[in-house]
């Protein structure tokens, strides 16, 4: 297939297209994928690598780059990944755009050329205005990244999977980086929030050699000792291993009170039941990608009742507020009219789903308030309109108005409040999701918030930056 979907677009008509989104990657990195928007239209392309682009003329539509993982560790759920994006955009955004703009996706895979060329894709050939989720891979294009936001004032950094890189980073004009699910960082405390809630006194901590990944079990072991938690044995082991038993039985000879395991979906499940075919039963506590479908098809609903406990640290939706009633109901709907198969997919309650949703609908919010695509007007804006004071709304359209009419507005999502931190990180509510002997999600337990926020400034990375406020070179 041609490289890249500006030059073969089509409708996201039929929801099932995305499943073999990742068997149509070529060997360039550039994917067709689902599109949000009807009818083709040539984006602004940059001048040269890296320098100024043209500004497009009023009214065109938008590029809208999402950088995806159609290859790869994370290629099994990737297609889902891409439809988080789409629906919002498709779906809510669309139908009123901000800045009378309609936004037209492009997806660029990043599992075979890397990231930093998936980022480089997405602006110096669409022209992408906003680039979606700046990730773990983000320090090998930093320098670039500074020199073009500085050049061109654009683009737009919405994250959803942004957590590896620090959070003194991002959150200003000259590093527009929005982050919608915490830090990686965060997500290993919470492993250990939830350890030593069940009274575990000894765990073991397992993880992939992704950074992502190593740096939720760095602090997963950091905050384990400031809990009173004996890390009795940290095992890394790389990703896409076709077994994992070794690591299993070796895990069964520490006898932990629990595993916090920090790895992919596959890996996650390929571990667990090689572990519950060896007859070892054990605590496992997993991070958020085991809500992907993807967990649960390779771990089978069979091992879940031999072990003593599998789930997974996330963080919860508020279901109690209109937000919740808006968008649950018509997410569940897309997704059934499109027919695909529900074992691949996830519903409305998956945070991958309602934190993409936020953060997208926030993203054109701040930009209508703003009056600008300019990343200097824009990332001011995203705190405007997700703090108080300001009119509460829980909906696109209603935030909208309110917006169009002078109002400031206080932005109110079913991830929670739209507000974030200096470093542009969103605030979030940790908890743990148990599965059951069904395979089904269980209701999510609370954990300590106050506690959390508490190990998490004394574990957290700081990226060390001269000067302090970018444009800037960082170390970490």
């Amino acid at each position: 297939m041609s490289a890249g979907i500006g030059s073969t677009k089509r409708m996201f008509g039929a929801f099932a297209v995305i499943a073999i989104v990742a068997a149509a990657c070529s060997s360039s990195g550039a994917t067709t994928a689902p599109e949000a928007t009807t009818g083709a239209t040539t984006a602004p392309v940059a001048t040269e690598a890296g320098g100024a682009t043209q500004a497009p003329p009023a009214g065109e539509p938008v590029a809208v780059c999402e950088l995806a993982y159609y290859t790869g560790e994370f290629a099994p759920y990737g297609p889902a990944l891409t439809a988080d994006v789409v629906f919002p955009i498709k779906e809510i955004i669309n139908l009123d755009p901000p800045l009378g703009r309609t936004w037209e996706t492009y997806h660029e895979d990043l599992g075979t050329v890397g990231e930093a060329q998936a980022a480089r894709t997405c602006l110096e050939k669409h022209g992408a205005e906003v680039v979606v989720s700046i990730a773990h891979g983000y320090r090998t294009y930093r320098d670039f990244m500074m020199d073009y936001w500085q050049e061109n004032d654009s683009p737009l950094g919405p994250s959803v999977h942004g957590g590896a890189i620090p959070g003194n980073l991002g959150g200003k004009g000259a590093e527009p980086i929005f982050r919608a699910q915490g830090l990686d960082e965060g997500l290993g405390t919470f492993g250990s929030l939830y350890a030593q809630s069940i009274g575990a006194k000894k765990v073991v901590i397992f993880a992939t050699q992704v950074e992502g990944f190593q740096g939720a079990a760095d602090a997963a072991e950091k905050s384990a000792e400031l809990l009173g938690l004996e890390v009795i044995a940290r095992i890394d082991e790389q990703p896409e291993q076709p077994s994992y038993a070794a690591v299993a039985q070796k895990i069964a000879d520490l006898n932990p009170d629990a595993v916090i395991v920090q790895a992919g979906s596959v890996e996650s499940a390929t571990l667990i039941k090689q572990a519950a075919e060896k007859g070892i039963s054990l605590n496992w506590i997993g991070e958020t990608g085991w809500s992907q479908a993807e967990f649960l098809n390779t771990l089978g609903t069979e091992p879940i009742a031999s072990q003593k406990g599998i789930g997974y640290t996330n963080f919860s939706p508020n279901t109690d507020t209109p937000a919740w009633t808006f968008y649950q109901p018509l997410r569940d709907d897309w997704v059934a009219k499109s027919g695909v198969d529900p074992t691949t997919y996830y519903g409305a309650d998956n945070p991958y789903a309602y934190s993409t949703y936020d953060l997208l609908v926030q993203t054109a919010l701040a930009v209508e308030a703003a009056g600008s695509y300019k990343a200097s007007e824009w990332a001011p804006a995203m705190f405007k309109v997700g703090d108080g004071p300001g009119e509460i709304c829980y909906t696109y359209a209603d935030c909208l108005a309110l917006i169009r009419a002078g109002k400031d507005v206080d932005y109110e999502g079913v991830t929670g409040p739209g507000s974030y931190t200096e470093g542009g990180v969103n605030a979030i509510t940790p908890s743990y999701t148990p599965l059951g002997a069904d395979g089904k999600a269980g209701a999510p337990v609370l954990l300590d918030a106050n506690l959390y926020l508490d190990i998490l400034d004394q574990i957290k990375t700081t990226a060390k930056c001269d000067p302090e406020n970018p444009p800037n070179k960082c170390e970490w």
